[in-house]
């Protein structure tokens, strides 16, 4: 399979320019405090509800998008993290857990994943499936007609930002439903394609594994999803400012305390 990077990256999501600043604390799992540029103090919405591995430094730079609505209680999101990466320059991690589903389908529709995944006809997001059509998937892919694979194509993405150097990790906690997507996953083969889409939400990581350390059972059920035939396509981005960038495909290790 290809997994050479595009060069130059491809820009597959622009964004509104989003605005830095310095993170004061994060607390009540969903509320940042961060003192702005303009040295405005101001109170963000955090998507990422879980333990943010390596990314959640008090003191660090941030970046945050402004978006006032009748509809929200908080005109902030808190959208990219600055961290020290692998090779101890500064990058700057996606961890708005909300955009991966929106930043991959922008990936498959930009073209990008024909290479593993083949042409394209139509996509669907949070389609009911699985045991009594209890959950629903993220992305349903059609493929074109006259593609060589003709089954459909069940899209799982994860974001992930924890690693070990440029060693992606995933999960970064004990994940029940991470358990039960990749369960759910391989009931779908052989009658449709399954892909999981580990979305590396940060430039410098290169490679990508389970979590063993955090989870031991999602580790095991994902070498069992592998052995079953579910495919794994990390994506790499890279964040800006006013844009993400698709890197390219990493390649899968089946053991994440692999050297």
């Amino acid at each position: 399979m290809p997994a050479a990077a595009p060069t130059p990256p491809q820009r597959v999501l622009p964004l509104e320019p989003l605005q830095e600043g310095v993170l004061l604390k994060r607390y009540k799992r969903f509320l940042a405090d961060v003192q702005l540029d303009s040295g405005e103090l101001v109170t963000a919405h955090c998507a990422n509800t879980g333990p943010m591995t390596g990314v959640l430094q008090v003191g660090g730079r941030v970046r945050l998008r402004h978006a006032p609505s009748p509809t929200r209680k908080l005109a902030w999101s808190w959208e990219q993290a600055q961290v020290s990466g692998a090779a101890g320059q500064p990058v700057w991690v996606g961890i708005n857990t909300a955009l991966p589903n929106r930043l991959v389908r922008a990936t498959v529709e930009a073209g990008c994943l024909g290479p593993w995944l083949g042409p394209i006809g139509a996509i669907k997001a949070e389609v009911a499936y699985g045991p009594n059509r209890r959950s629903r998937i993220d992305l349903l892919l059609s493929p074109a007609e006259g593609a060589a694979d003709p089954r459909p194509i069940y899209v799982e993405v994860k974001n992930t930002t924890w690693c070990n150097g440029d060693l992606a990790l995933f999960p970064d906690t004990v994940t029940e439903r991470g358990q039960k997507h990749l369960e759910e996953l391989m009931g779908v083969l052989p009658e449709a394609r399954a892909v999981l889409v580990p979305c590396l939400s940060r430039a410098d990581l290169q490679r990508f594994a389970p979590g063993d350390a955090a989870d031991p059972r999602y580790g095991e059920l994902f070498r069992k999803a592998l052995a079953a035939g579910v495919e794994v396509l990390p994506c790499r981005y890279g964040f800006g400012a006013e844009g993400i960038d698709w890197l390219g495909v990493a390649p899968v290790q089946a053991h994440g305390d692999a050297p």
